[in-house]
């Protein structure tokens, strides 16, 4: 069986405390069952920059690289996170561009194909992740790789007004067609790309079976959802479910229903809407006040990126003034934490939990809202309110789906959650609980590598014709 060989811009190397969800949790259980290497960035910057380190664990060799800080900044904190990620999750307010951004950007992908390329054997299948390595393929072609190389974009694609915004989309696009597959979390994500490539190449460029052909290059796309592992979830669950966090947690609780929230905090995540949607709740459900109370895990995420500054100073007073107005004197109406627990912890708390806010203002996929539901006890399964902006809500149709703009229907769905029969909440769980099995993890990687040979054999039909 040919070697597998992920490459995204943070190596995530197994370890406690790890943060929930995204693409660290699906790419580690992905390479868990298949092994092989996983290159990227160390999370480290240096002055000098120095070949990649390598160590073996678990079956796995991460081969990690740091950045100059030059880079960190130029690269990673400027273009990947001022342009790419507020564009594709359609903050057009937060997009800016600068050129000598975009060319540092350029710059870490031809240095990571350059360190790639002597870690590379000839039968390699190699899997590039998300926006921070859209041309590395490009890069790695230039450099003499032959591999078939498959580009999965974790978070959602703009559509072409959007996409447009950027000055130099179109270049962007052309590196993209240099994979042989080109994978995405829905279907919305995958039509918004084709509409691009035929804004671009006209309507020829895409064929019947959804392959692009621009010249000799014929490039397979698909629609590839990542999942999670149901039954690992579940004994994480019950197991921290015994320790002495949840224990705490429990507590603490003094049998009011708990509310959670787990989200990396980003302002794409939409906590201040969900916040005064819980202020709304309040207000308009004086009968729940000391009867329930919303914790919202929010780990720090770039936080000297002056953006994510900007939405923790919002949220620490949002959360002050609801406190201030409604706390007693023995409940305080939400805890704000801004800190990592370990992800059975995590798991342990969400099957505690009666209810989820999962309500980003856009998300790609979302895996918090899958953890939530598979986390639960099917005896008496908690219900998840869930945004129709995240990828999820897609294949999460029994949820309770709310727009997150909406605080008056976020406030409902809230109430509608805490006070759902039995009845009806083991109906949803059990039909969410069908498509996650369907979608899990193991799918996600085997359907996505499966497509990406088909589409190595296509490139290679195509050549010797």
């Amino acid at each position: 069986m040919s070697r597998v060989v992920a490459v995204s811009n943070r190596v995530s190397m197994p370890r406690r405390g790890m943060e929930p969800g995204g693409l660290a949790v699906g790419l580690l259980a992905a390479m868990k069952s298949r092994g092989g290497l996983w290159f990227g960035w160390s999370g480290e910057t240096d002055e000098n920059v120095a070949a990649a380190n390598l160590v073996r664990r678990g079956g796995i060799t991460f081969a990690t690289v740091n950045f100059t800080p030059a880079e960190l900044q130029q690269h990673y904190h400027g273009f990947c996170n001022g342009t790419l990620w507020p564009l594709f999750h359609y903050f057009l307010g937060g997009f800016r561009f600068y050129d000598e951004q975009y060319e540092a950007y350029m710059a870490v992908n031809q240095r990571f194909a350059r360190e790639l390329m002597p870690q590379l054997q000839a039968d390699d299948i190699v899997w590039v992740h998300d926006y921070h390595l859209l041309p590395l393929a490009q890069q790695l072609r230039q450099n003499g790789a032959k591999q078939p190389i498959g580009l999965f974009l974790h978070i959602p694609f703009p559509q072409l007004e959007s996409l447009r915004a950027l000055p130099v989309y179109d270049e962007l696009l052309c590196a993209m067609l240099e994979y042989d597959l080109v994978g995405f979390q829905t279907e919305r994500d995958l039509k918004a790309f084709v509409t691009a490539v035929e804004h671009l190449w006209g309507p020829g460029a895409v064929l019947p079976d959804g392959v692009i052909r621009v010249g000799a290059h014929r490039v397979k796309t698909g629609c590839f959802p990542i999942g999670v592992d149901v039954d690992a979830i579940q004994r994480e669950a019950i197991s921290a479910g015994r320790g002495e966090a949840c224990r705490r947690l429990t507590q603490g609780m003094l049998d009011r229903k708990l509310i959670i929230g787990v989200d990396r905090l980003d302002y794409s995540k939409g906590l201040v809407e969900r916040f005064r949607a819980y202020e709304r709740f309040l207000e308009s459900h004086p009968d729940s006040l000391n009867r329930v109370s919303f914790i919202q895990i929010a780990p720090l995420s770039r936080s000297d990126v002056q953006a994510y500054a900007s939405i923790r100073r919002e949220l620490e007073q949002t959360a002050g003034r609801i406190n201030g107005r409604f706390a007693d004197t023995n409940w305080t109406p939400i805890r704000y934490l801004n800190r990592n627990f370990p992800h059975d912890v995590l798991m342990a708390f969400m099957r505690n939990a009666p209810v989820a806010l999962v309500t980003p203002l856009r998300d790609g996929m979302n895996l918090v809202a899958k953890e939530f539901v598979a986390a639960q006890n099917p005896e008496d399964p908690g219900v998840l309110v869930l945004s129709t902006l995240a990828g999820a809500a897609l294949e999460l149709s029994a949820a309770l789906q709310v727009n997150p703009y909406d605080c008056n229907g976020m406030a409902q769905a809230l109430e509608q959650a805490l006070h759902m029969p039995l009845s009806e909440r083991r109906e949803r769980h059990g039909s969410m609980m069908e498509t996650l099995r369907r979608n899990d993890i193991n799918a996600w990687h085997s359907r996505f590598l499966d497509s990406l040979r088909e589409a190595a054999e296509m490139r290679r039909h195509g050549a010797a014709h």
